[in-house]
């Protein structure tokens, strides 16, 4: 599943995404709330402009949650904020990719 602006949810529906629902800041917050708990989907690739919109809460689920894995990515504004290889392990595997020393 893709949330996201219209800029991004075109793209994506470009490369063959069926599942992707263009969202506004307004309709953010209950558009990822359905996807999260429809249990529909294992993956949701969300826009970062998302991640700002949603309540503490929601953000601390999306970080924590396996199930559906939510990703974060730039926004069609080209701002963004990157998530280091090590953080991205330690959230999603829950290893630590940090050397002893």
């Amino acid at each position: 599943m893709v949330l996201g602006e219209r800029e991004l949810a075109i793209g994506f529906r470009l490369i063959g995404f069926k599942d992707v629902v263009e969202v506004t800041p307004a309709t953010a917050q209950a558009e990822f709330r359905r996807v999260v708990d429809s249990g529909e989907f294992s993956l949701v690739i969300a826009s970062q402009s998302i991640a700002g919109a949603l309540s503490e809460s929601q953000r601390m689920h999306a970080e924590a949650s396996l199930k559906p894995l939510v990703v974060f990515v730039p926004t069609p504004t080209g701002e963004y904020e990157v998530e280091s290889i090590s953080a991205l392990a330690k959230r999603v595997l829950g290893v630590s990719l940090a050397m002893p020393g």
